[in-house]
Parts: C-alpha cells; sequence; structure tokens
C-alpha cells in the first residue's frame, strides 16, 4: 500500500490536483500560492516521485497509480471535488474518479489526454524510444526526462536553478529513475487500460470542464486534441495559455490560476452532485 505524501493548502472547494512525468505536486506550488485563499488546494506525489515512496513491488504502472490516487481520495475522504490534471495525471485522475464519479464535481484538463495513442505515429515513435532499451540507458545514466524533458517542455520562462535542483532531488541514482522510462513505455502498453477510460468517459459528460492548452506543446497541445476534450464535456470553456508549452504550470502559473478563478463562478453556480 502507498503512503503519498502532499500538499494541503487553503480552504474551500477542493482543487485535486495531479501530475505527469516528471514531475510532483512542486508543479503546482505557484497555482496553489495564487489559489489558496479561495480553495483548498490538494497535490499528492504519486508513488516513486516527489517525497511519495513506492512500496515493494511496485512497479509505476498508471493503473496501479491510479489505485494509489483512489485509496488517498477515499483516506481523505474528498467530497464534490474538482480534478485538475496534467500530462499523465489526466488518465490516472480519471480512471480514479470513475471509481467513484459520485465524488467528482468539475474537471481541469490541462495538456493531458484519457485515451488510446497507439493509433498515433509521434505517440508509438516516443513511446518505442523512451521506453526502449535506449530510452532507459539514457534515463537511468542521464536523467533524460528531468534534465531535457522539463526545460524542452516549457517555451515562456521555465524551471530557475533552484526549481531544477527540486526535480532532480527524487532521482539520484539510476534505480531511482525507473518511474519515469515506465511512463513512456505505457503509452502504448497500457493501451487496453486507457482504452478502459475512454468507453466510461461518457459518465462524467456532465461534469463542466475548464480545458487548458498549452499551444507550444508539440504533443499535447494541439488543436485536434482540444476539440475531443471539447466533444467529451459539452459544459466546458476552453483557454489557450498563450505562448505555453507542455509544462503549463512552469511557463504560465498565473494566468493557469487565472482561468480557474475565472470560470469557478459558473461552476459554483450549478448544483454540486
Amino acid at each position: 500500500m502507498s503512503t503519498l505524501h502532499h500538499v494541503d493548502e487553503g480552504s474551500g472547494p477542493v482543487l485535486l490536483m495531479l501530475h505527469g512525468n516528471p514531475t510532483s505536486s512542486f508543479l503546482y506550488r505557484h497555482v496553489i500560492a495564487a489559489l489558496r485563499d479561495r480553495f483548498r488546494c490538494v497535490a499528492p506525489d504519486l508513488p516513486g516521485f516527489g517525497d511519495s515512496p513506492a512500496p515493494r513491488g511496485y512497479g509505476f504502472l498508471p493503473a496501479e497509480h491510479a489505485a494509489a490516487v483512489r485509496r488517498f481520495v477515499e483516506e481523505l475522504d474528498l467530497r464534490d471535488y474538482t480534478l485538475v490534471v496534467h500530462d499523465w495525471g489526466g488518465p490516472i485522475g480519471l480512471s480514479s474518479a470513475l471509481a467513484e464519479p459520485g465524488r467528482l464535481r468539475a474537471l481541469v484538463l490541462a495538456n493531458t489526454w484519457a485515451w488510446p495513442l497507439d493509433g498515433d505515429p509521434r505517440a508509438r515513435a516516443f513511446s518505442w524510444l523512451l521506453g526502449g532499451p535506449l530510452g532507459r540507458a539514457l534515463i537511468r545514466r542521464r536523467n533524460v526526462f528531468v534534465e531535457w524533458m522539463i526545460p524542452a517542455g516549457t517555451a515562456i520562462a521555465g524551471p530557475d536553478a533552484v526549481a531544477m535542483a527540486e526535480y532532480r532531488r527524487p532521482f539520484p541514482t539510476p534505480e531511482s529513475r525507473t518511474p519515469t522510462h515506465v511512463f513512456p513505455r505505457e503509452i502504448i502498453g497500457s493501451t487496453r487500460w486507457l482504452a478502459g477510460i475512454a468507453a466510461d468517459l461518457p459518465l462524467l459528460r456532465d461534469r463542466p470542464a475548464l480545458i487548458l492548452r498549452g499551444p507550444k506543446d508539440p504533443a499535447l497541445g494541439g488543436r485536434r486534441l482540444t476539440r475531443r476534450w471539447e466533444r467529451t464535456f459539452p459544459d466546458h470553456r476552453t483557454v489557450v495559455l498563450r505562448g505555453a508549452s507542455h509544462y503549463v504550470q512552469e511557463d504560465a502559473p498565473q494566468a493557469m490560476a487565472d482561468a480557474i478563478a475565472g470560470w469557478w463562478p459558473s461552476v459554483a453556480a450549478k448544483p454540486s452532485r
């Protein structure tokens, strides 16, 4: 069983913030600082990331992470919460939410997905390269997801030296970097699991959704992905975080916080579940 380190700041409506690869709750630090006077911001570290240890035998599969988040939500008894997700946090968080949809009030979707990508040649190539033997060697020896992907995934300001040191901290050894290798492998490896989430998404179709797009993200910032989210959640608002790349929380944290705060009154005006 996993024990998840987490940030829990502020009071008010609950925002459950989930990160992806190779980040942690630290990714949301500026967003939390901007919102904690109006919301209760809860941001866990997935097992093997940030300050959350992984239990013996943990495989770092997305399905395992989803189960850990589900237990976390139950232990904190989070109700009427809004799920804020990015990168792998999307399918992980949505899988968890689908297990108990009555707890979920709304969604904030930032450069993420929740369906199979095996039909996307770029996704297949990325998964093959960084999820395969070469990627494993680069990740173990060079910590490439931190050293290369985070800087490459920012376009406006990017993390400074202090932030980069914090992103490096959880991965000091080759073995500790295994979680960051599993995620790219599972872009294709978890196709069946992702298909199950996609099939169940209509159960959440009535939830309000804020769709945030970092347009400079070459993988998850495209209009095609945004349109799919818009079709999935008819009650949506879409905000383009201009100039932002993949890690929108680093590139445009104030704009992200402003978008959430500006959208929230329309959610609050609707009856909660």
